[in-house]
């Protein structure tokens, strides 16, 4: 087992920012799952036991956006300070992608500025979809502009459209319309050329992408169509295989398969889920990832540690100035 694993989909719930959900009379969970116990404690037992290095923390769904525009801007101030906290009193064993309050779209570049600027985190999460936008909306415009000059990493996890709440399913949302929302976003962000503007933003995907990888061929018949096309000119493959996709819940030959077929091996990374994935269903997932011959190697390592490494260069830095042996002490 590899014990330097770099964990960029790892949720943590500020004390703060759940006492406020509860004050908002909003509930206390992210597609249909409650949120699961987590401490810095715990996780850092965890990440000895399972082999992880270290976790690029994000909130997860849904997110900072409530409806009201100071209350998105406040708890977003509040994750980040708790999450730039958490990195540096444990600063081999947490990155950070920082809270931003879209759909306010202003604020949300001046949240950027200040997470990666002031607090040094590693990136920033976006919801694939906020107030029913996704991305790839134009109204969010200015904070892609900011965040290709910043050639900034952004790692996208899926929220719970409106129209999946009223579809009267009889299990959570995360077992399906999390998929669904990943899929609509990065078909969103290559059909209105968003891609092809901002070459520079370095994109990561929740859950293998979706269904991004089965679908591609699909989505390839837009290239045949000129009010398309001409919005993504290098054809919709080719934006598609510079994402990055992780491999939380997803370690099935059916999944990562394609997706190394697909976008190759630079481009997977490891991904836990975790708390949400905890228990015998953590174990389930890191031994059935261990067991999947369809990483060589070359590619198993590359999925672990290299390609993250080269993603967060203030992660590599800090860990480079370490002896590996004691790594995670």
């Amino acid at each position: 087992m590899n014990p330097h694993k770099i964990d960029v989909h790892h949720h943590v719930f500020p004390p703060e920012y759940v006492a406020a959900m509860k004050r908002m009379g909003s509930k206390q969970e992210g597609g249909g799952i409650p949120f699961p116990a987590w401490s810095a404690d715990l996780a850092i037992e965890m990440m000895d036991r399972r082999g992880i290095q270290t976790a690029i923390a994000s909130l997860g769904s849904p997110g900072v956006w409530f409806g009201d525009a100071a209350a998105a801007r406040d708890l977003a101030r509040l994750s980040n300070e708790y999450f730039a906290g958490l990195a540096r009193e444990y600063p081999t064993r947490f990155g950070v992608f920082a809270s931003l309050p879209l759909p306010d779209t202003g604020s949300a570049v001046a949240e950027a500025v200040y997470a990666l600027d002031t607090l040094k985190c590693d990136g920033v999460y976006l919801l694939a979809s906020v107030a029913d936008r996704f991305l790839g909306d134009p109204d969010f415009e200015e904070l892609m502009q900011e965040l290709n000059r910043r050639k900034a990493v952004v790692f996208v996890h899926p929220n719970v459209h409106s129209t999946s709440k009223k579809l009267g399913l009889a299990f959570p949302e995360a077992l399906f319309e999390f998929i669904a929302d990943t899929t609509r976003a990065v078909l969103n962000l290559a059909i209105t050329g968003t891609l092809e503007r901002y070459p520079d933003i370095l994109w990561i995907l929740s859950h293998a992408g979706g269904a991004v990888a089965p679908l591609a061929w699909r989505w390839t018949l837009a290239d045949h169509y000129q009010n398309f096309s001409q919005r993504f000119p290098q054809g919709i493959l080719t934006y598609l295989r510079r994402l990055y996709y992780d491999t939380a819940i997803s370690p099935s030959p059916f999944a990562m398969k394609p997706v190394l077929d697909f976008a190759g091996p630079s481009q997977v990374l490891f991904g836990s889920d975790f708390p949400y994935v905890n228990g015998p269903a953590l174990t389930a997932e890191i031994e059935d990832l261990d067991r999947l011959d369809v990483f060589d190697p070359a590619s198993r390592v590359a999925m672990e540690q290299t390609n993250a490494l080269a993603l967060f260069p203030r992660l590599a830095s800090v860990l480079s100035a370490i002896p590996q042996d004691l790594v995670q002490v």
